[in-house]
């Protein structure tokens, strides 16, 4: 099991793609292990900090209430002047962020001031500079190490509580593009086998290179003792990119992509034994490659100078064979340009893309939420949501076999939805009152019309329903051709006894 956390006791770290690395929840496994105090670097206390996160999500069946609170502690590097590296991970939906000396003796409150959920990555701050300045006082910033090499020793920085740096050495056995926080979001990362075993509590750590920052820990496989660490090139990246206001982000393509090693399928591309090349099998709405000109059913045959094989691999300089996705989310910027050499019908086409950065609040089913309170609508009791990945995640571990089929075709297949909304907007639940008698079993149904105006998000929802016909208010569903009639005097009455109730608001719309 893949964990992503570092628990007190016991260390554990909670088509063509490349492999996945999931994390899960905590769990005890310890072993023997390398770990020493560190005698020849007694400053690299002086270089890390703890960070205290508490973390409250809304809840998906509730949306105008949040989750019970729950809490987090890291071990963060110092990279700067009063700045501290982390994983995005640890901030996501975090209502409180505190810093806290190694030795326990001093703590700050501190604020986000650049975050990559895709990428993982955030770089935290003092709240005021002031008392910032104080607190970092006698600090060391680390540097960041050169990249390493498959083979070197990387080292893995714990900090007891007693304020103790311990090192466990590992092997960096292989460098991938691949993803370990938010499913679909491939990026760079280190394996590195490493024997770990409880030192603090705490769930990333950083990982050093003689010295020198080289990698955040981001999770950990406790039964084959493996670790993946964010690279040492995503930290250069990110922290140069948190310098400008706002955060522009690692930029994508806006692509998908299916192997073309089948010699039929090759065949019927027109594709000659010397090319290697991938099927682009979706564009995206708005993406970089759409505002280009790159269409469905072209074959990606190189970017650049790097020309990508049957399996969507090319060569790296340092790393060898790398994932092509790295060419764009790991070495350009927002706004480069980058070439690429397709096939369309069998012709050679050249096309300049401009590369963005993907916006998530802009697609049909956003991927993630993180640190935003979800739309919703109370009418009489039938309760409106925006469809997003978050909700779908809600039916468990095997939510994509579990979630309503129209759903799951919603957030698979968008281009589909994309010209009659801008969001799905469902039924995802409803309150027994007076207004809802016969429509209690109702639920997971998308939202077509209200009173005769078609519904392309939560705005444009509730506008609707300022527009009652003759005291009935009607609802048209995309399911069986529904259609639900609402009496407004007894929907007016039932979400006045509502509020009364508890219920803090009937709706929240951004």
């Amino acid at each position: 099991m893949k964990y992503s956390a570092l628990v007190l006791f016991a260390l554990a770290l909670p088509s063509c793609e490349p492999p996945k690395r999931a994390s899960a929840e905590t769990t005890e496994a310890a072993e023997t292990t390398l770990l020493k105090p560190v005698q020849e670097r007694p400053d690299l206390k002086q270089s890390v900090v703890r960070i205290n996160s508490t973390l409250q999500t809304w809840n998906p069946g509730q949306p105008w209430e949040k989750n019970p609170p729950s809490q987090r502690r890291a071990l963060a590097p110092i990279v700067g002047k009063n700045l501290v590296l982390t994983t995005g991970e640890l901030v996501a939906d975090a209502t409180y962020l505190e810093l806290e000396s190694t030795d326990g003796t001093r703590m700050l409150p501190a604020k986000v001031i650049a975050v990559d959920f895709e990428a993982n990555l955030a770089l935290l701050g003092p709240e005021e500079d002031a008392k910032g300045a104080k607190f970092f006082e006698g600090t060391k910033p680390l540097e960041l190490a050169d990249p390493p090499k498959i083979g070197d020793t990387l080292d893995i920085l714990q900090v007891e509580q007693n304020g103790v740096p311990l090192l466990t050495a590992g092997s960096l056995q292989s460098v991938d593009v691949i993803t370990n926080f938010l499913e679909g979001q491939f990026f760079l990362t280190f394996e590195v086998k490493a024997s770990m075993q409880s030192a603090a509590s705490s769930f990333s750590l950083p990982v050093l290179h003689h010295g020198l920052l080289a990698g955040l820990l981001a999770s950990y496989d406790a039964k084959d003792q493996l670790s993946d660490v964010t690279s040492t090139d995503l930290l250069v990246r990110f922290l140069q990119a948190a310098k400008t206001t706002p955060y522009a982000g690692f930029p994508s393509l806006g692509i998908s992509t299916a192997r073309t090693e089948d010699p039929s399928f090759r065949k019927w591309l027109k594709l000659t034994d010397d090319l290697g090349g991938l099927y682009v099998s979706t564009v995206l709405k708005g993406s970089a490659a759409e505002t280009a000109g790159v269409r469905k059913g072209d074959v990606l045959l190189a970017i650049g100078d790097h020309s990508i094989d049957r399996r969507g691999y090319y060569n790296h300089p340092t790393y060898g064979s790398l994932f092509w996705s790295h060419i764009v989310r790991g070495e350009k910027n927002a706004g480069d340009v980058v070439n690429l050499s397709l096939l369309r019908d069998g012709q050679a086409l050249k096309l300049d893309v401009t590369l963005t950065r993907s916006d998530e609040t802009k697609k049909l089913v956003p991927g993630y939420t993180f640190n935003q309170a979800p739309n919703y609508l109370v009418k009489g009791g039938l309760i409106f949501q925006e469809l997003t990945k978050p909700l779908l995640e809600a039916y468990g571990e095997e939510w994509k076999s579990r979630a309503p089929l129209n759903l799951m075709d919603a957030f698979q297949n968008p281009e589909n939805f994309e010209d009659k909304a801008d969001r799905i907007v469902f039924l995802s639940g409803v309150i027994p009152t007076p207004a809802t008698i016969g429509y209690e079993r109702l639920r997971n149904l998308i939202v077509k019309k209200v009173n005769g105006q078609e519904i392309r998000d939560m705005k444009s929802l509730t506008e609707a329903f300022k527009k009652g016909s003759d005291g009935l208010h009607s609802i048209e569903f995309d399911e069986e051709n529904l259609t639900v009639q609402l009496d407004e005097l007894a929907t007016s009455a039932v979400d006045k006894q509502l509020l009364q109730r508890g219920l803090p608001k009937l709706s929240r719309v951004r």
